[in-house]
């Protein structure tokens, strides 16, 4: 399908992929240093362009499939200079296409909810980036015994993990998982209690310092050590955590490391939404797969 006098849309290669994260940081969004490797990881053929006629690409969206029938979009971007003209709304439509007869989920800057809403998509909550520098102090693990405490994600933790995960996100995901556990640009933590794993975090380097996502957990003082284990672990630099505004223990748990509000999304779906437990859910993933 074309739009506007532009070229077919097709799936992005690797290296497109890579100028759809580089779009998004200028638009604000602080992608990860290592998220394209993480995202193509889950769904190979999940970004998808619309090419202006001379061949450089004109718009880009991510429509990022998972087993179970749902799906997510995210990265829905238009070239500066080629807004206006329907090529967004021609690559928009391609992508729903794509991902027809499965739920779909969405972050999106709330100036857009009624145009998402036209399409089908209905508000569940929204999620709240809180960022700044962080304090790294303050509030961390209790001294590990028998094993318990807070622990690097090693081999030994990551089924464990992947069921936490699984019980949180709502859809398996283990391509994904893997990646983003191993990613040399984060590290990945886990909170072991009783011999078992209540929580796992991460954080990694972005364009501008650095996030934790995911933060899940059974309950807000596992969270909180989480989040400051996590925090020492980013090094220098500004902190982000994005928080699904429900979690009211989530935003104090921001607030305690330091971090204020930076913008909010608007999470829809269209489709009946997942039942998914926002009481342990203190950070989402990321704005741009869940």
């Amino acid at each position: 399908m074309s739009g506007g006098g532009c070229a077919a849309v097709r799936v992005l290669a690797p290296s497109e992929a890579a100028i759809a994260l580089d779009w998004a940081a200028r638009e604000g969004w602080n992608p990860g240093l290592a998220d394209a490797g993480a995202f193509l990881a889950q769904d190979p053929g999940g970004f998808l362009g619309l090419f202006a006629p001379d061949g450089s690409l004109a718009a880009t969206i991510s429509a990022v499939r998972y087993d179970g029938g749902f799906a997510f979009a995210g990265f829905y971007i238009c070239r500066p200079d080629l807004r206006g003209r329907g090529h967004g709304l021609a690559l928009w439509t391609e992508a729903m296409a794509r991902l027809e007869g499965r739920v779909i989920g969405l972050d999106g800057v709330v100036a857009q909810q009624a145009n998402y809403a036209r399409s089908g998509f209905v508000l569940a909550h929204r999620n709240v980036r809180h960022g700044g520098m962080a304090r790294r102090e303050g509030a961390g693990p209790a001294a590990a015994t028998s094993g318990d405490g807070i622990r690097p994600i090693g081999p030994e933790l990551r089924a464990a993990v992947a069921a936490c995960d699984l019980a949180c996100f709502g859809f398996a995901r283990p391509a994904f998982l893997e990646a983003w556990l191993g990613s040399p640009a984060g590290h990945a933590l886990a909170l072991v209690a009783d011999g078992r794993v209540r929580g796992y975090g991460v954080v990694r380097r972005c364009r501008e310092g650095a996030k934790i996502g995911p933060l899940f957990c059974d309950d807000a003082e596992g969270a909180r050590a989480l989040a400051f284990a996590l925090a020492r672990a980013a090094g220098e630099g500004p902190l982000f955590l994005d928080v699904p505004e429900p979690n009211r223990a989530g935003a104090q748990i921001a607030a305690a490391l330091g971090l204020a509000p930076v913008f909010e999304t608007a999470r829809m779906y269209r489709g009946a939404a997942p039942d998914l437990p926002l009481e342990r859910i203190f950070g989402i993933t990321t704005f741009e797969l869940g």
